[in-house]
């Protein structure tokens, strides 16, 4: 049955039937509501608002369900107030609303729904199951009366159970609305029991947080009052700092150091740790080494680079003779850096014999580059742990060489030479070669993780610098890591000018003398090198040049004398007989004889190639200590020669008539090479055919079945050494014309250069024709 009451909008409050309580009314609309009720059996319909906010609700800012309620008392407080006490009777839904001014008044239905009957044994289910629900609440929550549950527990009406739960659990407006708007009783307990579960949950969670923080609280405060008792006692003992003394002192140095973020967390919970250890704990040692490590680091230091090309290359020339392609290659890295600025440092590694002045000149790199210089010997590392450092688990862990290299250069941008790379090996330790993959890859050193720091290191901005004597073995992924840049051995020239410019000038002074005591010109100086040295490099050399400056000074103190002339008549008496010797061109042309040339890792050399003939059956015999390669290029020659026979005017049928015995002297040196074949080749055709070979012709090269000449390497060296020897013609592979610039312009100027593609070029320009 519809009826007709003044209607009240509630702001953020919502009445359930069964429910007696307070609220203030201040709008004028309200009160003029409430006036029409008292004048009217006291009867009001209330209902909450959408919007707690909305001033003055209109028909849509208000719920459909409401309350049908009794007005119980009206008071009058100071202003315009009005403290009014109700009682809700009975859900209602808005049908129509009657009169919007000045007040509310609306036909409202009520809900017949809890007139009917249920089955009573799913009522009284429900109803316990309510009940018990609530109760657990009631524990949990602490904001409700324990008397409320015992009330709710004796009431039978199960919408009144409903309803006062409902009302006394601290719900959303929104979802006091939904219980409200059921009107079906059973389908309400339904919802408030989904409700009190979720609210319940809540609250156990809320309670392990207080637990836990409460826990937090109580141990802060013990080791609070803890600590405390602990500077007492080291008071007492008149050890006023102890360890948190000297933890604010680390603390102190973290403020200042800048570290990035993961080292600055590292630290502290390190410090935390020692914080907690006994003093005289042999772990705390371990972390003070440890926090001390972090700060020793440079990780935000770094020197200013001097991009200053043409003083780079005045320091470069001034420290090392030669070594045209590293200089060269310093200078691009240089100028890219100057436009770039970010310019992530290259590696490069110098591949060459030993003495050649690959270590040396990382020192002069890092002169010119204004950067921090340190050596890292690889020379027989075959542990892993060397390169990325031990695992802070075992006893004496220290960080890798790497990660010390940088405390030892102070910057994060140092040069870093990597000396003898190719002597790493390996065994059941770890594999070091495979550790320095990270370490040499711009791709992924900007992350480096050491063992022991177990923290992100940017290798990035350091310059790496390898040395090997030899590819060979350095593992290929490794290799590809590295722009490699080859050093040959030092030619006769280069020698004399290093010793002259360097090595004599450092052994006069440390041998206590002056250029005034010794005197000694350059050709002296080629005499030591030519016949008292055979190396790449000039270890040796400066070795002979000190010996000679010690035997001076003994004269000059012995003798009384103040200047020593060392010539070349005089220098057996200082250096003793000679060591070495080195071929010169034949006297004269000679049949079956041709001279090659030669490379080894010491230089070049003259080879000669001696061939006789014999009555036989076609044997082709070989001697002279020889590889695979040349023995290969004898037969090949032979083939060739059997096929021109014709136009080499040579007896067709010489193999079933002729043994033919190739021999190389110097038989104890081996030799091996593609550069030997052409030269074989020449002296077989001239003992066959009777025509001499010139002696002021030398070769090299290597031949193929058809005759072709192939290319061959090391001509620089050859050429030095068959000027030497007084060669006035070279013969060598056509391929190989672009490599003539490279030999020194007083050479190329005094020799005639034969570029040959064929054998017939050869044989032209070696044979002496009648």
């Amino acid at each position: 049955m519809a009826k007709t009451l003044p209607l009240l909008p509630l702001r953020g409050l919502t009445v359930f039937p069964f429910m007696t309580l307070y609220f203030d009314v201040g709008r004028e609309k309200s009160i003029k509501a409430l006036e029409e009720a008292m004048i009217n059996d006291q009867m009001i319909f209330l209902v909450a608002q959408k919007d707690a906010s909305t001033d003055s609700p209109g028909e849509g800012d208000i719920f459909n369900i409401g309350t049908i309620s009794k007005v119980k008392q009206l008071l009058k407080l100071q202003g315009d107030t009005i403290r009014v006490l109700v009682e809700g009777i009975s859900r209602a839904e808005v049908k129509n609303i009657i009169q919007r001014e000045p007040f509310f008044i609306a036909e409202v239905v009520e809900g017949h729904m809890e007139e009917e009957s249920f089955e009573p044994n799913e009522v009284e289910a429900l109803k316990r199951r309510l009940v018990s629900v609530f109760e657990d609440y009631v524990k949990l929550s602490g904001k409700v009366s324990p008397d409320t549950a015992l009330t709710v527990s004796e009431i039978e009406n199960i919408s009144q159970v409903s309803d006062i739960i409902a009302n006394n659990i601290p719900l959303k407006v929104e979802q006091k609305q939904e219980i409200l708007s059921e009107f079906h009783p059973l389908r309400r307990i339904e919802r408030l029991l989904k409700i009190i579960y979720q609210e319940t949950e809540i609250l156990e969670i809320e309670k392990d947080i207080n637990t836990k923080v409460r826990k937090q609280i109580d141990k802060v405060q013990k080791e609070y009052y803890l600590r405390e008792q602990i500077k007492a006692i080291q008071n007492e003992l008149g050890d006023r700092d102890g360890v948190s003394g000297e933890v604010e002192e680390y603390k102190a140095r973290l403020e200042k150091a800048g570290l990035p973020e993961e080292a600055e967390k590292k630290v502290l919970k390190e410090l935390d740790r020692l914080l907690k250890m006994p003093s005289g704990s042999a772990e705390g040692s371990v972390i003070r080494t440890y926090v001390d490590w972090i700060f020793d680091l440079p990780w935000n230091k770094s020197t200013q680079e001097d991009i200053d090309l043409a003083k780079a290359e005045e320091i470069l020339e001034q420290d090392h003779y030669g070594l045209a392609k590293v200089k060269e290659r310093i200078i691009e890295y240089l100028a890219v850096h100057k436009l770039k600025n970010n310019l992530r440092g290259p590696i490069l590694c110098l591949v060459g014999p030993p003495g050649v002045g690959k270590t040396s000149i990382a020192k002069s790199i890092a002169k010119a580059l204004n950067r921090n210089y340190v050596r890292i010997s690889l020379g027989g590392v075959k542990d892993e742990s060397e390169i990325r450092g031990h695992r802070r688990t075992y006893v004496g862990s220290m960080p890798g060489r790497i990660i010390s290299a940088l405390k030892q250069a102070g910057s994060n941008n140092p040069l870093i030479l990597l000396d003898e790379i190719d002597k790493m090996s390996s065994d059941f330790r770890g594999d070091p070669a495979s550790a320095m993959l990270e370490v040499l890859d711009a791709e992924q050193n900007f992350a480096f993780r050491d063992h022991y720091l177990e923290l992100p290191f940017n290798l990035s901005n350091a310059l790496f610098l390898t040395t090997a004597n030899s590819l060979e073995t350095i593992p290929r992924p490794l290799l590809d890591r590295m722009e490699v840049i080859p050093l040959s051995s030092y030619t006769e020239e280069d020698k004399a000018n290093i010793a002259m410019k360097y090595l004599l000038p450092k052994q006069i002074e440390l041998n206590g003398l002056t250029r005034k005591n010794l005197k000694i010109d350059e050709e002296t100086i080629r005499d030591i090198i030519n016949f008292y040295t055979r190396e790449a490099g000039v270890r040796n050399l400066e070795r002979e040049i000190g010996s000679v400056c010690r035997k001076v000074a003994k004269t000059i103190v012995s003798e009384n004398k103040r200047v020593v002339t060392v010539t070349k008549s005089n220098l057996e008496k200082y250096l003793g007989i000679k060591k070495y010797r080195f071929d010169f061109a034949n006297e004269k042309d000679q049949v079956g004889i041709a001279t090659g040339l030669a490379w080894t890792p010491v230089g070049g050399d003259t080879l000669s190639i001696e061939v006789n003939l014999m009555n036989g059956n076609g044997k082709l015999e070989l001697t002279g200590h020889l590889g695979d390669v040349m023995k290969e290029s004898a037969r090949a020659a032979m083939s060739y020669i059997r096929s021109e026979c014709k136009d080499l005017k040579i007896d067709e049928s010489f193999y079933e008539k002729k043994d033919i015995h190739i021999h190389v002297p110097e038989g104890a040196i081996p030799k091996d090479g593609p550069s030997a074949g052409i030269t074989l080749a020449t002296a077989m055709v001239s003992a066959l055919s009777g025509i001499p070979v010139s002696r002021k012709v030398a070769m090299t090269g290597e031949i193929t079945l058809r005759g072709r000449v192939l290319p061959i390497g090391g001509l620089k060296e050859k050429v030095l050494a068959a000027h030497r020897a007084g060669i006035e013609t070279i013969i060598l592979p056509v391929d190989n014309k672009k490599d003539i610039d490279e030999i020194p312009e007083n050479v190329r100027a005094s020799l005639k250069f034969i570029c040959a593609s064929d054998m017939k070029t050869v044989l032209k320009n070696a044979l002496v024709k009648a």
